[in-house]
């Protein structure tokens, strides 16, 4: 097993490389740290003037920019701002028909001079949709244009040559980015409403309810604290989506306890068979680790990884046992290390 030193051991033949790598990547850092120090009120009217929108957010640009415009555009979308992206050689040919009078026209060029782009502001301006810029310098034509410019600066490009767009869009996407959360955050966006947008993958599986992921009955085992281990385990046997653990409940069905079927095993491995005709009450986990139906498997996650714990019984208000969450169910949540 390599120590961490050695990971930290590179061939001659790659430092060049490396070396290039961090030095793009500090550039990148230092005009975000400097477009931070540099943002003023206008960053605050174009906040405002997209929370009061009652259209909408319609995000342009061309080329790289046009890229880093779906992005934002997205990014809207997703935090309950509703947007698209249009693209402006597409609106000089009668896409400009998409647009209404509510809407707000976002629109991203470094150089405030890009011709497809230009050549849409004319109109824009007739239809009186108001027009957010992000752009390199505000006498610039869309900068002049725009009724509110949020201004980047002139920086150069990272490389060797400083041509490509990188810098430039680097620091449009976090411009985008601040924008899209401020207004999430002034629109009172909860977790709920990101839920509902994002139902799919594993980001939607963290933001779901306990409840709607939970082992529910005739998956759970359940039994008296006051049953032996042998006949706890004769009589809770059961096929399939067996849970890994046993839920021990008190005279008023409150949980109590959890036996593990790791327990049982170890139980066995040190050859303490007389345990098996015992209360499991003796050997159970008192008090352990519960999760109430209504929170985010995020939470689940979190209290699974930290704890270094594999099941989580789910109680309701009265402390009774209704469901079960095992590690095996969030396997694909959890952090590498915790599954290794």
């Amino acid at each position: 097993m390599s120590s961490a030193a050695d990971e930290f051991v590179v061939s001659h033949s790659k430092v060049e490389s490396l070396r290039e790598g961090r030095t793009i990547l500090r550039q990148e850092a230092n005009a975000l740290a400097g477009l931070s120090k540099r943002l003023g009120t206008e960053f605050c009217d174009a906040v405002e003037t997209i929370s009061d929108c009652t259209g909408t957010v319609i995000v342009t640009g061309m080329g790289k920019a046009g890229l880093i415009a779906q992005k934002i555009a997205a990014t809207f979308s997703s935090t309950g701002t509703k947007s698209y992206f249009l693209h402006p050689a597409e609106a000089v040919h009668g896409d400009l028909g998409c647009l209404d009078s509510r809407d707000i026209l976002l629109v991203l060029s470094n150089s405030g001079e890009t011709e497809e782009v230009c050549q849409i502001l004319p109109t824009i301006k007739h239809m009186q949709i108001p027009i957010l810029a992000v752009t390199a310098s505000e006498t610039s034509t869309l900068g002049s244009t725009a009724d509110i410019t949020l201004c980047l600066g002139r920086v150069r490009e990272a490389g060797q040559h400083g041509l490509a767009p990188s810098t430039s869009t680097t620091m449009m996407l976090a411009m985008g980015d601040a924008l899209a959360l401020v207004v999430s955050r002034k629109k009172d966006f909860t977790p709920q409403k990101f839920a509902e947008l994002h139902p799919g993958g594993s980001l939607g599986a963290q933001l779901k309810q306990v409840h709607e992921i939970m082992r529910t009955k005739p998956d759970l085992r359940i039994a008296s604290e006051d049953s032996t281990v042998r006949d706890v385990f004769v009589s809770l046997s059961k096929p399939g989506r067996r849970t890994g653990a046993v839920m021990l409940v008190d005279e008023q069905g409150r949980l109590s306890g959890l036996f593990t079927d790791s327990d049982l095993a170890k139980l066995l491995e040190q050859r303490m068979d007389e345990q098996l005709d015992r209360r499991i009450a003796d050997v159970m986990t008192c008090d352990p680790l519960t999760i109430d139906a209504e929170d985010r498997m995020q939470n689940v996650v979190d209290i699974l990884s930290e704890k270094k714990v594999s099941e989580l019984p789910v109680v309701d208000e009265d402390y009774k046992p209704i469901g079960l969450i095992d590690i095996t169910d969030v396997i694909g949540l959890l952090p590498q290390e915790s599954v290794e």
